[in-house]
């Protein structure tokens, strides 16, 4: 193939990348002297050097043979950067471009903006090494390895002119995640989407270990991206200069290539699976750095991973190879002597919007659009006494994200594990089928619910759909992903990383708010008749608790009404992690439309009808948060009241978790006088809890009445169960509830000896009818409310 670079094209590419190496080289030892004007002295270098450099070159390399692209073919393109410290080699490309001055006045295209720009990074007050929210241009942070590749084709979704290139590290390619988010190929489709093209960055080591990938043949490394479904081309070599030709002849191919495929399928109408392009990338670990230091080989090693030279303030022979690995660059012939990249260089950046460091796409809540919501109240149910009516709960949510969808049909999806159905959101489908651009078959039609102009987005990988759902939202868009409530632990990390990135994101004032990641937990311990034991986890809830309270909201909607109420908010809500937890099957439906309204206003609130202490001081508070739990307390006070009639109890419902945390924590928080008046200073307080019971007390251990309060919960008990007797094993059932109430009350000790007899007699009844007949006796089953 002849050189695709004339002389001067050539030339200035080089020049850039060179400029682009040294500012990366600078960001991670230069504390003075940004551009060599004397001789380096100690006082120049920074004494707390956290760098990375070995991923570094690779990245600066590929970013600017795209910004040529994007010149020559006017590309709309964002570039993520998957080797987790490798953000030097993406900062130092974003500042040249001149989008990072933009944002950051004080980081000016100058000698004195170049310092301030080296000092910040990897500095105590200053920026990461990853591409944080900090970084113009990213919506990928990299702090945790696996999932570029799915922020990709989640940002390339629905936005059909958008070119999304990651660079996927080699040490970050052996992540399950990674290795999965491969086949998202297949989820493409070539006339609705954009494309993603990624680029494997073989550079050949980790921390302090080979990769995989960089020591298996070429043959069978080429054969397990055909596997994929990929069509690779490899740019491979250590030569600068040929290097940039073959990595500019390989980059135009794939971009042509993509071009071709989507044209075809616009023209056609047609959607189907192409075999995408994508690139290895084999290049040195550390490029262009220091080939040896102490006797051992760098560049081309795992020692270049982080810092390659140390001790530079005691080591003179360490501080002449940094000046002389600085000067290799040849920064006089790149920046002026203000310190300004060069006129003829400057001239090669993108314009305005197409760097990708100021890609709008890159801050999506600028291209953020509010959804068209129709009126959750005409999907609720009619409630005409609480307690009596039986009906799944999700049913009705997934009507009403159907007719979403119907609305928004360029800007929401739905997403879900292969689960969609079993958690009755099956409604989705009348107006937009299953993504499917792999193979299908005659038996497909019947039910399959496969299209290739799906907007509901199925596969069996919680991590892929995750990636898919942040990249999404990232870029303007919303969504909705439910998930067994056991197995969202599967996203946990995954959870904590955007969490991360979105608290930080609110600290940055010209990132503007994107949707927020909206998470039905349902499947859920309580009804797990059949999964068993494994499928009795509902511990996400503490990992979500552990995280920023601004950004991360929990609610427990007890039945149908409120559960739209809750999915309303969430779904118009921005900047939040909104967790919900709702069971797919039948359950007692306790509120007409109009009090879910009020009750989910305020987060808790007192159940008159299932209280008689208005007036009274209350001898307990029944208090619970989850729909069985709901059930069995309601149950328990009735309990109560028939065998004690003179017991005044308050019943307190909580849908918003956070209410039981104090305002000065939280923004939904109670205050200390209004916890105070609904759960009293001295009276005894049985929470029944749908999770652990150690997360209520985290969120109530500074309130005064914490001493006296009891929480019921799961743990740890059962495996195939019917309802009653899982809830007995956890002593979360009715009964055991009215004994411990027997038990707080003073009044009661005394006189309830034959009640708990009695109560304990009817538990053990209801677990032997259990175990004779495989499912709750009926009175139990099929147990209303009274009053």
């Amino acid at each position: 193939m002849p050189d695709l670079l004339q002389p001067d094209e050539l030339r200035d590419v080089d020049a850039w990348w060179r400029a682009a190496n040294y500012l990366t080289v600078g960001q991670i030892y230069l504390h003075q002297n940004p551009l060599l004007r004397e001789p380096l002295r100690p006082e120049h270098v920074k004494r707390r050097l956290l760098g990375h450099w070995g991923a570094s070159p690779g990245l600066s390399f590929a970013y600017v043979h795209l910004n040529r692209l994007i010149n020559k073919y006017d590309l709309d393109t964002i570039f993520l950067a998957g080797p987790g410290h490798g953000a030097p080699g993406v900062l130092a490309p974003v500042y040249l471009e001149g989008a990072y001055s933009e944002i950051y006045p004080n980081k000016s295209e100058d000698a004195e903006g170049m310092l301030e720009f080296f000092k910040e990074f990897s500095f105590p007050g200053g920026i990461g090494s990853h591409c944080t929210p900090e970084t113009p241009g990213s919506i990928h942070e990299g702090g945790e390895l696996g999932y570029s590749v799915s922020h990709a084709f989640g940002a390339a979704f629905d936005n059909p002119d958008l070119l999304v290139v990651p660079m996927v590290g080699d040490g970050e390619a052996e992540t399950g995640p990674l290795a999965t988010s491969w086949h998202s190929n297949k989820f493409l489709n070539p006339i609705r989407d954009g494309a993603v093209l990624p680029i494997l960055h073989l550079n050949g080591y980790k921390i302090n270990n080979p990769t995989l990938l960089s020591r298996i043949s070429h043959e069978e490394l080429e054969q397990l991206f055909r596997g994929y479904g990929w069509t690779p081309h490899f740019v491979e070599g250590h030569e600068p200069a040929l290097m940039h030709q073959a990595m500019a002849a390989t980059l135009e191919e794939c971009v042509l290539d993509i071009r071709r495929i989507q044209q075809q399928a616009r023209a056609s109408g047609t959607a189907t699976r192409p075999r995408w392009p994508m690139i290895v990338l084999r290049s040195p670990k550390g490029w262009t750095g220091p080939r040896e230091v102490d006797g051992h080989k760098v560049e081309g090693s795992w020692r270049s991973h982080q810092v390659p030279l140390s001790g530079i303030h005691d080591n003179p022979m360490h501080m002449k190879q940094l000046e002389d690995w600085l000067r290799s660059y040849r920064p006089e012939e790149l920046f002026d002597a203000r310190g300004q990249l060069i006129s003829a260089l400057r001239a090669l950046a993108p314009k305005g919007a197409r760097r990708m460091g100021a890609n709008p796409h890159a801050n999506g809540g600028l291209l953020r659009k509010p959804l068209r919501m129709p009126d959750f109240r005409s999907y609720g149910l009619k409630v005409e006494k609480p307690g009596q009516l039986a009906a799944e709960n999700t049913r009705p949510l997934g009507q009403l994200l159907r007719d979403i969808m119907r609305e928004n049909m360029t800007s929401f999806r739905v997403f879900g594990p292969d689960e969609n159905t079993s958690n009755k959101l099956d409604a989705v489908y009348e107006v937009s089928q299953k993504l499917w651009l792999a193979d299908t078959l005659p038996e497909d039609a019947d039910g399959g619910q496969l299209s290739p102009d799906g907007r509901v987005l199925e596969m069996l990988s919680e991590h892929t759909l995750e990636g898919w759902l942040e990249g999404y939202l990232l870029t303007g868009r919303h969504g909705f992903f439910s998930t067994y409530e056991a197995f969202a632990h599967v996203i946990d990390s995954m959870f904590n990383m955007h969490a991360k990135w979105l608290t930080s994101s609110a600290e940055q004032k010209w990132r503007a708010p994107v949707s927020s990641l909206n998470l039905l937990l349902t499947s859920t311990v309580w009804r797990q008749d059949h999964n068993g034991f494994t499928h009795q986890d509902p511990g996400f809830l503490d990992v979500v608790l552990n995280k920023d309270p601004s950004v991360c909201r929990i609610y427990l909607p007890p039945d149908v009404n409120t559960l739209l109420c809750v999915a309303d908010h969430c779904l118009r809500s921005t900047g939040y992690i909104n967790v919900i937890v709702s069971d797919k099957q039948k359950h007692l439906q306790y509120m007409n439309m109009e009090a879910a309204i009020a009750h989910c206003t305020k987060g808790l609130s007192i159940w008159h009808r299932a209280s008689n202490d208005e007036g009274a001081e209350p001898d307990v508070v029944m208090a619970c948060a989850g729909d069985i739990p709901t059930k069995e307390a309601l149950a328990a006070t009735v309990l109560l009241r028939d065998h004690f009639k003179d017991l005044k109890i308050r019943f307190i419902n909580v849908v918003d978790l956070y209410k039981l945390m104090p305002d000065t924590e939280h923004p939904h928080g109670l205050s200390t006088r209004d916890f105070d008046s609904l759960f009293t200073t001295d009276k005894p307080v049985i929470f029944n809890f749908h999770g652990y019971p150690q997360l209520i007390h985290r969120l109530t251990y500074r309130r005064t009445n914490h001493a006296n309060l009891h929480v019921r919960g799961y743990k740890e008990k059962g495996n195939i169960n019917t309802p009653m007797d899982l809830a007995i094993q956890n002593q979360i059932d009715r009964f055991s509830l009215a004994i411990d109430v027997i038990d707080r009350v003073p009044s009661l000790q005394r006189i309830g000896a034959h009640a708990k007899e009695r109560l304990r007699n009817a538990q053990i009844e209801c677990q032997k009818y259990a175990y004779e007949h495989g499912t709750d006796k009926p009175e139990v089953d099929q147990w209303t409310w009274p009053y």
